[in-house]
């Protein structure tokens, strides 16, 4: 995949594209991608599809920030492995928010960008307020030269697979179907910074994370078994996200793994944790004995859990 910034980049002309932001690049998306990536094949021309760096709510409101599945970096990996033969980074603007959807059409798709076909989801709405729809921009593509196409709704079942769907699974704790929807296991990533060593005291020593990425969705309170990322390496391990109800020490939220069969220094490195299955809520226990065996217990189950991952990944 090509990226294309329109900062200093020219694309070339004819392309099929689609646009839109893309959070977390899930089956939805890749049903879309696959439809524009089909046409692109057909008319003998290049893929594209056409995405923001920064999400547009939070040009038009910088206080805003919204809860996301990916960053940007994350999002172009993502798109990657898809087909889609070109990326094109648009920047959202001030600008470009106050474009009707005829004039983004002719102003960005045709005059800066050039594409030949665009294929628009099937509940994509653009341009200033979002008042037009469908019909109106074949109308406009055609008086420009630019077929539009409207692409087929993506199924799951009888669900609907978009990307607030998935941050609300998340937030249930539903790791499975994320990870589902998302076609990949959902990760976080962050530095790894001194904590109060309760963990070690009581025999399962964590490495306490700070995320990097502030804004993304953090999964519900619980415990996870986790594929841990660290440089080159993979390591099973136990996550922990809560606000350590037992032991009374934190007020805010800790995000904590207990990697397995690990005991080099990690302070100031960064790793990515890798969400295979949600194992239970957080609990408060009465007293740090009960604590330590539901840890020992719960150890048990994301062992359990990963020897079935391994093995159905190994397939």
């Amino acid at each position: 995949m090509r990226i294309i910034d329109l900062n200093k980049d020219t694309p070339r002309k004819g392309m099929v594209a689609t646009m839109g932001f893309f959070d977390g690049v899930h089956l939805g998306h890749r049903h879309l991608i696959g439809q524009v990536v089909a046409e692109a094949n057909r008319l003998g021309q290049e893929s594209a599809v056409i995405t923001f760096p920064v999400h547009p709510r939070k040009v038009l409101d910088k206080s805003y920030q919204p809860p996301l599945l990916c960053g940007f970096d994350e999002k172009l990996e993502q798109l990657g492995t898809t087909e889609i033969d070109n990326c094109i980074v648009l920047d959202f603007t001030l600008g470009i928010s106050q474009l009707t959807a005829k004039q983004f059409i002719q102003q960005i798709l045709k005059d800066k960008i050039g594409i030949q076909t665009l294929i628009v989801g099937y509940d994509h709405r653009f341009g200033h307020n979002r008042e037009e729809g469908f019909e109106d921009y074949v109308r406009y593509g055609s008086e420009v030269g630019i077929n539009v196409i409207q692409a087929s709704a993506y199924k799951f079942g009888k669900q609907t697979v978009s990307s607030s769907q998935i941050r609300y699974l998340l937030a249930q704790g539903d790791i499975s179907l994320s990870n589902t929807f998302l076609n990949y296991n959902y990760t976080i990533t962050g530095k790894i910074i001194e904590g109060y060593q309760m963990g070690r005291r009581i025999g399962f020593p964590t490495a306490n994370i700070k995320l990097w990425e502030r804004y993304k969705v953090i999964p519900t309170d619980g415990v996870y078994a986790v594929r841990v990322h660290i440089e080159e390496n993979v390591h099973d391990g136990m996550l922990y996200i809560g606000n350590r109800p037992t032991l009374h020490e934190n007020s805010h939220t800790s995000v904590e793994v207990n990697i397995f069969d690990f005991d080099e220094d990690l302070y100031n490195k960064t790793l990515t944790v890798e969400f295979v299955a949600f194992v239970r809520p957080d609990i408060k226990f009465n007293g740090v004995e009960p604590l330590i065996a539901q840890i020992t217990k719960d150890k048990e189950t994301v062992k359990e859990k990963l020897k079935g991952y391994d093995a159905k990944h190994r397939k």
